[in-house]
């Protein structure tokens, strides 16, 4: 049993590139993220109380998204890098959560396969990180990151498989990634995560 989808798009050179010109901005937005990830795991805690078997994972996702900002906050104050004062609006994500299911199962099971898919290009797009930066520090902990990511990606469609047939989550796993991967030839290229 497959966990997740190899993304249909791979991130442009000119994303790396763009990161590697502004790695401080990026670190901004890559912080907004990690507090964004693990909001969005403690929210499908929240509308999704009756969900019994999922809760510890979600629980557990939402901490360690948390611990990911912090780990990010701290490189940051060593390159003397603030936080924002708002958390910029993410055209990916915003381009990506309008594309949900309106009905409550359905709508469940995008929840958590959005969540794969999130953090699949965030896995894909820290392992270009790690790959190219040259500090051996960074590199590790840019490594560690994108193995975390890899793991959340799984995970969320181990949830998924709990309560839906695995035909109705591969086949809508699939959509979610011919999606996303429209979404992405169409971003802006931009010292950001998405």
């Amino acid at each position: 049993m497959k966990l997740n989808l190899d993304l249909k798009y791979p991130s442009p050179t000119a994303w790396i590139d763009a990161v590697l010109a502004d790695f401080n901005a990026f670190l901004q937005d890559h912080a907004d993220c990690e507090r964004k990830a693990s909001a969005m795991a403690m929210s499908l805690v929240a509308k999704y109380p009756d969900r019994l078997e999922i809760l510890p994972d979600l629980i557990d996702t939402a901490i360690e998204e948390l611990e990911h900002f912090k780990l990010v906050y701290e490189l940051m104050q060593s390159r003397s890098i603030g936080l924002q004062h708002q958390i910029k609006e993410d055209p990916y994500i915003k381009a990506l959560i309008q594309k949900l299911h309106s009905g409550r199962e359905e709508r469940f099971l995008d929840h958590l396969l959005i969540g794969s898919v999130f953090e699949t290009r965030g896995a894909e797009r820290f392992r270009l990180i790690e790959e190219h930066l040259t500090d051996p520090e960074y590199k590790k902990f840019y490594k560690m990151l994108w193995v975390s990511e890899a793991k959340h990606g799984h995970l969320y469609v181990k949830m998924a498989l709990n309560y839906f047939p695995e035909s109705q989550v591969y086949k809508r796993l699939e959509w979610w990634m011919e999606q996303e991967a429209e979404v992405v030839k169409n971003l802006e290229i931009r010292a950001a995560l998405h």
